[in-house]
């Protein structure tokens, strides 16, 4: 009985953190508070579950707990609500858990965590405080595991996503669901969330396993009602294209025994055709616009289309990468581009666009970069370099699967 309701509460923080939150901030009016609460309430049904089994609606359960916790400490102290300033509400506080979780006859944002987003996303935080913040509260991802999404230190990041909580609680920021026409102006945050969300997701930053199949369904559920919402964005279409176009190698991405299996390797029989054809689609209907996610989108859609390794169209992945640079440069694009050169057949090349990226800082800690090189050193002879690499690359690498891949890799050039 422990152990299923802690696999329970494991399921149901997956998928209802977003809305037991949701709720517990519209009563206390506070994220840190909110937090507190819908913390202790998981904490709660570890042990309430595993005496009295696994409630009907376990969201439902925890948005009870939680907010009996919040009303409890707002009791405890009646100066709260003048000490503190509060999220601003323009709708009324719902009275039960099961009002709390209801959709406010409100059909343009489907979702609790679509709702949570949007309010995250407000104008008046910076971008990139908009996008930790949406990962950390609407998606219940970890400090640490934002930090690395962001390529910054955790204790920077925990810094960020306070500030941007306090900016949300001086400057009354309204705690409520975005009309239609207020989606546009948040729809580039929005998209950095979700794309986030799904990167996170598809390559864990550590832990045992490669991918997070719960944030990459997540990702996807989110692109998918983005989509719906504003069907004619081409950035939401190319956003959605990408997730289906990269996710749809799940299958293939690890053999049966648990190896890394990269894109060279891959068995393209387990890929998601179904997938690849909707993402495909999209990205057709996205293309006349070359914003970052379609180009990325469209640089999957070659590798999907390929029938073999050797089938890949090196020269317009390369273009794809170029035109990418010149629309939305980045330091991770320049990496991309990089490695795209050396898988055409221009090792030497690669490393000279590689070696530059060194100093770039959002790049210091990114284990790709020297797993890159040292293929590429490999590859010329350069063995001596490559294990350097090779090392380098595993001090700032924490997921196990990619950590046994680029120690066997390390092995194979020792011996």
């Amino acid at each position: 009985m422990t152990t299923t309701a802690a696999a329970a509460v494991e399921q149901a923080h997956r998928r209802e953190w977003a809305f037991v939150l949701a709720a517990t901030v519209r009563l206390v009016r506070d994220f840190d508070l909110a937090e507190e609460c819908v913390q202790d309430a998981y904490a709660t049904a570890l042990t309430t579950w595993a005496s009295d089994g696994v409630p009907a609606r376990p969201g439902a359960w925890l948005t009870t707990v939680a907010r009996r916790r919040g009303l409890d400490l707002l009791r405890r102290d009646s100066t709260f609500r003048r000490a503190l300033p509060q999220l601003v509400v323009d709708e009324p506080v719902a009275d039960t858990a099961e009002l709390a979780l209801a959709d406010l006859d409100d059909p343009a944002i489907p979702d609790d965590r679509l709702r949570l987003i949007s309010t995250c996303c407000h104008p008046a935080l910076a971008p990139q405080a908009q996008v930790a913040l949406t990962l950390r509260l609407v998606c219940g991802v970890t400090t640490a595991e934002v930090a690395r999404a962001f390529l910054v230190s955790e204790s920077t990041m925990a810094a960020r996503i306070t500030r941007a909580k306090k900016k949300i609680a001086v400057a009354a920021i309204p705690y409520r669901v975005p009309s239609v026409r207020e989606l546009p102006q948040r729809l580039d945050s929005i998209c950095a969330v979700i794309h986030l969300l799904f990167t996170t997701g598809h390559t864990a930053p550590a832990g045992e396993v490669l991918v997070r199949a719960d944030l990459v369904d997540r990702s996807l559920q989110l692109a998918r009602m983005m989509h719906a919402l504003v069907p004619g964005d081409p950035s939401v279409a190319g956003l959605l294209a990408l997730i289906l176009l990269t996710d749809a190698r799940r299958a293939a991405r690890v053999d049966d025994d648990g190896n890394l299996c990269t894109l060279e390797h891959q068995d393209r029989e387990r890929w998601d055709r179904t997938a690849i054809a909707e993402g495909i689609a999209l990205v057709k209907h996205a293309l006349p616009h070359t914003d970052r996610y379609t180009l990325q989108a469209a640089i999957a859609a070659v590798h999907d289309e390929a029938p073999t390794w050797a089938d890949t169209d090196w020269r317009e992945i390369i273009g794809l990468y170029r035109l990418l640079l010149r629309e939305s440069p980045s330091p991770v694009a320049l990496l991309n581009h990089a490695i795209a050169v050396g898988l055409a057949g221009d090792p030497a090349q690669a490393l000279a666009l590689l070696d530059p990226l060194g100093a770039e800082p959002a790049l210091a800690t990114y284990g790709y970069l020297d797993a890159a090189r040292a293929a590429f050193l490999a590859e010329l002879g350069r063995t001596d370099e490559a294990i350097a690499a090779y090392e380098s690359a595993l001090l700032l690498t924490d997921n196990a699967v990619e950590r046994a891949h680029l120690s066997g890799k390390l092995v194979a050039l020792t011996s």
